[in-house]
């Protein structure tokens, strides 16, 4: 499984978890609160659902990077995703806007339950900070490993280049070797017909 689809998977286990979070604010808790205790809430929620965008946005940047057939199948999924958000939008919307409020007792019972979702809203966020550290780290690494490749391509290209200089060293040295070795042969051919030439001279100085 690739890194963008592991990603994918935790922020829509993300998302799921904070919209159910938001939905038992807006159908149990915000009807049952009033006064100040009602607007504490109602901007929880309302942060809850900003967190919620960003996971959307971050779901919507992995399915980018993923393969065409399993982005199509998630496109899908994206949607239905974007269709619950603005449901719950709304619903807040009117949950918020009604002004009837509980008793005392329920007032008590519902603050219990306010805690409860408060734990669960700091968990998603201590998740979304998970994913988006992952995601930091993941590119990270492919910016190690591109580095890392121009390196090897660099190292490369200079050892290409000492194999030419090497080789162009070597056909020098022959042609050196080769030049050498015709002087030699052309130097004792100028000793022998000298040497011809000296005894031809005494030869004739002799016997003449």
């Amino acid at each position: 499984m690739s890194v963008a689809s592991e990603l994918f998977e935790s922020y829509e286990h993300d998302f799921n978890q904070i919209s159910q979070s938001i939905s038992a604010k807006i159908t149990s808790t915000i009807p049952s609160q009033s006064g100040e205790k009602r607007k504490v809430t109602v901007r929880a929620t309302e942060r809850e659902i900003d967190e919620a965008d960003e996971i959307i946005g971050q779901m919507e940047m992995e399915v980018l990077n993923l393969q065409p057939s399993t982005r199509t199948r998630l496109q899908a999924k994206m949607r239905n995703y974007k269709s619950t958000l603005e449901k719950l939008k709304r619903d807040l919307k009117k949950a918020s806007a009604n002004d009837s409020g509980p008793t005392d007792r329920d007032e008590l019972l519902a603050g219990a339950s306010a805690t409860d979702l408060d734990s669960a809203s700091l968990d998603q966020r201590a998740r979304l900070l998970n994913g988006t550290e992952r995601l930091a780290d993941s590119s990270r690494r492919l910016q190690e490993s591109h580095r890392i490749a121009l390196e090897t391509e660099t190292i490369g290209a200079n050892l290409m280049e000492a194999d030419s200089y090497i080789d162009k060293a070597q056909r020098t040295l022959k042609g050196m070797t080769r030049r050498m070795q015709t002087n030699r042969m052309l130097t004792a051919s100028i000793i022998l017909v000298l040497v011809a030439l000296i005894l031809f001279v005494i030869y004739v100085k002799l016997f003449w």
